[in-house]
């Protein structure tokens, strides 16, 4: 009977390499072109109506697979945010922040796609999400949280999150008090953030 060693089994991998990582592309690509029609449909209002086919969790887990990929889809830019932002919490944390992204999303007052409301601020310096703009490195370096936040995302886009933040499009940590924080609406909090909306006709 013949033994395969490790040479022979390292060719069976390199063999099966390529397949793989194509295989591993074409979910990436899918859950990319799937995530900008969610993100359009909240934009427009009829994520309820919705009937496109939603990200899938493997779909998702290979977007972005080292955390260092360009932020020019929705849910990389998404995921990134939630790990940046939330990465030491959890995901009921993250969520709750992926509650606010898809809120400023769905406003008339805010940009119209996942990576614009993530950017915003940055051409005056003053980042509506801090770690876009605080001059560290953006790239993953905790596997696990990561892909917590991918998940989250996906969720988050497929329209299966409820909104735990009542409609808030403002948030930040309990370590910090900013001035706007008292001319908003307290909405919701979670162990680590308190989350705001204006009044109505504040915005």
């Amino acid at each position: 009977m013949y033994r395969c060693g490790t040479a022979c089994w390292l060719a069976v991998v390199l063999l099966f390499s390529p397949s793989l990582v194509l295989a591993q592309d074409t979910e990436a690509a899918q859950a990319e072109q799937k995530a900008e029609r969610l993100e359009e449909s909240v934009v427009s209002g009829d994520i309820d109506a919705h009937d496109g086919e939603p990200i899938t969790r493997s779909e998702a887990q290979a977007v972005d697979p080292d955390g260092g990929a360009p932020l020019d889809d929705p849910l990389t830019c998404l995921a990134r945010t939630l790990y940046w932002e939330a990465k030491g919490q959890g995901a009921n944390e993250m969520e709750a922040v992926a509650n606010v992204v898809l809120n400023r999303l769905a406003s008339k007052n805010f940009p119209d796609s996942v990576c614009a409301v993530v950017q915003d601020g940055s051409e005056q310096g003053s980042c509506q999400f801090s770690w876009w703009c605080d001059g560290r490195p953006d790239h993953v370096v905790e596997d696990g949280p990561y892909e917590t936040a991918k998940e989250v995302a996906r969720r988050t886009l497929n329209g299966d999150l409820d909104d735990r933040t009542r409609g808030a499009l403002f948030f930040h940590h309990r370590g910090v008090s900013p001035g706007w924080s008292r001319t908003f609406t307290r909405t919701a909090e979670t162990r680590e953030f308190l989350f705001y909306a204006p009044a109505e006709g504040e915005m």
